[in-house]
C-alpha cells in the first residue's frame, strides 16, 4: 500500500481508510500502522493522519460501527434531522388524535341499556294468571310454573300486583301487612322460592307497592283509632259530626265522600279510596320511616324494583278547605264523583316530589351491587295536565322515579287513524324531558283491555307498535295473545268499583289468562272453579294456540 498527497488530498492506492476510526481491541490508530518500522508487530491496522490531513478529509456516508462523536456528527445535519423531527411531531399528533376521537365517541354515546330498558315490562295480576292449587285464584306458585312463558317472549321484567296479606276488600290494594304474603297467594317461602327462580332465568321482578293507604285492619290504624301517642297521627284524621261526617266536599275515587267517622277515636279519617283504606299521614316523619323501612325489607329480600301506586294522593293540603266544583252551579250535596270537582288540595301537593327523591335515593343505595339496579316507575293519571306527569322524572341533578307510566297510547280507542297515533305518540316525546327514556301502555288491570276497546283488527298492530317505539314497553298479562274483556253479570262483580257503578267495574279485564283449549283455559285444571268467568273464546285464543 503507498500513499500519494495530490493538491491537498490523501489517497490511498489500494483503499482509503477513515482517520477517526478506532480499532475496538486497541488504541493504536491508522498512523501508527503507517508510520510502523518494517517488521515489527502492529496491534491494530488503523491509519492516523497527521491533523492537516484529518482536517482535510471528510467522510462520505455513516457506517456501522461509528462512534458516539461521528454519529452525533451526522444526526444534526438537516437532512438526518427534519425527517426525524417530522415523524415525531406526527406520531404525537396521531396519538393526540386518537385520544380526543375516543372521548368524543364514548362522551356522545349512549348509555348500555339497563335491564328496565332492554326489555318489554309484563303485568301479572296474580289473581288471575294462573292458579296451582286448584281453590280458582292465581298464586305465587302459579306463576312460578309459567315462567317459560316470559322466556319464550323474550321478557325480562315481571311486575306482579300486590299479593301483601290483605282481607281484599280492593283485591291486594288494602294492605294488612306490608312484610307478608296472603295466604291466597302463598307463603313467604314461596315468594323467596319464586323470586330465586326468576334471577336464576335471567327475570327481574317488580313489586306493586302501596304507599298512600293501608288497610283498616292494618295494626297502625288500629293502634291510631285508639290514640296510642306514637300512632294518634299515622292517619289524616280531623272533627267531624256522626250524624254528617263531612268535614269538607272532598270525594273519594270510588265515590261518595271521601271522610268515614270513626265510633272507637270520635273523629273522622280520610280515605280516597275505599273507606277500608285510611289514608297514611305523610307529614308525620314516622310514617315516613315506617315506609323506607318497608322498602328496604323488600329490596333486602333481592326484589329489583317498585310500581309506585297512586303517588299523586299520597300528601293532602293541611287547611282541608273545600274543592272547587266543575261545575259551580250544582248544588253541593250532589257531589259524589271525583269528575265533580277540581283536585286542587287532594294531589299532587308541596312536599310529594320530595317524599319520592327520598324513596328513589334508599333504592340507589342497593343499586350500587353490580348489575343489581332497582328500578322504580310511578303511576299517575294525570290526564290533561301532562306537566304534572313529567315532573315525576326528577330534575337534572335529582331522581325520581326512572320514568312515570304513559297512559295516553289508551286513548287509541278513540280513534285508531294514524294521524291520531302519530298525535299520541308526539305528546309523549315533545313534553318529556331531554335525556329521559319513554315508555308505553296500552291497558292495565284498571282499564279495558285493548283488544276490546279498539278491536280485535287492530291487536297485532298496536302490539306491533309498542315494541318498535322508542322506549319501554308494558303490556297487560294476555294482551300478546289478544285477550277481550268478558261480560260479567250484576251478580258476578267482585270489583268495589263495580259495586258502586256497575259500569265502572274492572272485572272483565280481569278475567283468567288463557293458556290452552282445557278446563277453564289451564287456568286451573284441578278443579272447575274459577274466581271470574274464562272468556267463551278460550279454545280459540290462548297461549298454545
Amino acid at each position: 500500500m503507498s500513499l500519494k498527497k495530490e493538491s491537498g488530498s490523501l489517497e490511498l492506492s489500494e483503499c482509503t481508510r477513515n482517520p477517526g476510526y478506532q480499532d475496538a481491541e486497541g488504541d493504536g490508530s491508522a498512523a501508527d500502522t503507517i508510520n510502523a518500522i518494517p517488521g515489527e508487530k502492529q496491534d491494530s491496522a488503523a491509519v492516523k493522519l497527521d491533523p492537516d490531513a484529518a482536517e482535510e478529509y471528510t467522510q462520505l456516508k455513516p457506517y456501522a460501527g461509528m462512534p458516539k462523536e461521528v454519529l452525533l456528527l451526522y444526526s444534526s445535519q438537516a437532512r438526518y434531522r427534519v425527517p426525524r423531527e417530522i415523524l415525531f411531531w406526527l406520531t404525537v399528533a396521531c396519538t393526540l388524535a386518537l385520544v380526543a376521537v375516543t372521548v368524543t365517541v364514548i362522551a356522545l354515546s349512549p348509555r348500555c341499556l339497563s335491564w328496565w330498558q332492554a326489555s318489554p315490562v309484563y303485568q301479572v295480576y296474580p289473581r288471575s294468571f294462573r292458579d296451582s292449587d286448584g281453590d280458582g285464584v292465581g298464586d305465587l306458585k302459579g306463576i312460578q310454573k309459567q315462567l317459560d312463558h316470559f322466556q319464550y317472549l323474550n321478557i325480562k321484567s315481571v311486575w306482579i300486583s300486590p299479593f301483601y296479606r290483605s282481607p281484599m276488600r280492593d283485591f291486594g290494594y288494602d294492605v294488612e301487612d306490608f312484610r307478608a304474603i296472603d295466604p291466597l297467594f302463598g307463603t313467604m317461602h314461596d315468594f323467596e322460592e319464586l323470586l330465586a327462580e326468576m334471577h336464576n332465568k335471567g327475570l327481574k321482578l317488580i313489586m306493586d307497592f302501596i304507599p298512600n293507604h293501608t288497610s283498616d285492619r292494618h295494626r297502625w290504624f288500629n293502634l291510631s283509632r285508639t290514640r296510642d301517642p306514637h300512632y294518634k297521627d299515622y292517619y289524616v284524621w280531623t272533627d267531624c259530626n256522626a250524624t254528617a261526617p263531612r268535614p269538607n266536599n272532598w270525594v273519594s275515587v270510588f265515590g261518595n265522600s271521601s271522610w268515614t267517622y270513626d265510633e272507637v277515636r270520635g273523629q273522622c279519617y280520610l280515605h280516597q279510596f275505599l273507606k277500608e283504606q285510611p289514608d297514611l299521614n305523610f307529614r308525620n316523619p314516622h310514617v315516613r320511616k315506617e315506609i323506607i323501612d318497608i322498602i328496604h325489607f323488600w329490596l333486602g329480600k333481592g326484589v329489583d324494583g317498585f310500581r309506585m301506586d297512586a303517588v299523586k294522593h299520597i300528601l293532602e293540603a293541611a287547611h282541608l278547605r273545600d274543592e272547587p266544583q266543575v261545575d259551580p252551579n250544582k248544588p253541593p250535596e250532589s257531589v259524589t264523583s271525583e269528575w265533580d270537582l277540581y283536585h286542587d288540595y287532594t294531589t299532587s301537593q308541596l312536599g310529594l316530589h320530595d317524599l319520592l327523591r327520598d324513596w328513589r335515593a334508599e333504592m340507589d343505595i342497593y343499586s350500587r351491587e353490580p348489575g343489581r339496579y332497582r328500578f322504580m316507575v310511578t303511576e299517575s293519571y294525570d290526564y290533561h295536565e301532562m306537566d304534572k306527569t313529567m315532573m315525576y322524572y326528577g330534575t337534572p341533578l335529582v331522581k325520581e322515579s326512572d320514568f312515570p307510566f304513559n297512559f295516553y297510547l289508551m286513548d287509541l280507542s278513540q280513534n285508531t287513524s294514524g294521524f291520531w297515533v302519530q298525535h299520541l305518540v308526539h305528546l309523549w316525546m315533545a313534553n318529556m324531558p331531554s335525556g329521559q327514556w319513554p315508555n308505553w301502555v296500552v291497558g292495565n288491570h284498571d282499564k279495558p283491555r285493548i283488544a276490546s276497546s279498539a278491536g280485535q283488527t287492530y291487536i297485532r298492530v298496536i302490539n306491533m307498535l309498542l315494541l318498535t317505539l322508542p322506549g319501554t314497553p308494558t303490556t297487560y298479562y294476555g294482551e300478546e295473545i289478544g285477550m277481550e274483556n268478558i261480560n260479567v253479570t250484576e251478580s258476578q262483580i267482585q270489583d268495589p268499583a263495580g259495586k258502586y257503578n256497575t259500569s265502572a267495574s274492572r272485572d272483565p279485564q280481569r278475567s283468567p289468562m288463557q293458556w290452552s283449549d282445557d278446563m277453564n283455559a289451564g287456568f286451573n285444571n284441578k278443579t272447575n272453579i274459577t274466581w271470574l268467568p274464562v272468556h267463551p273464546d278460550y279454545r280459540s285464543v290462548n297461549v298454545e294456540v
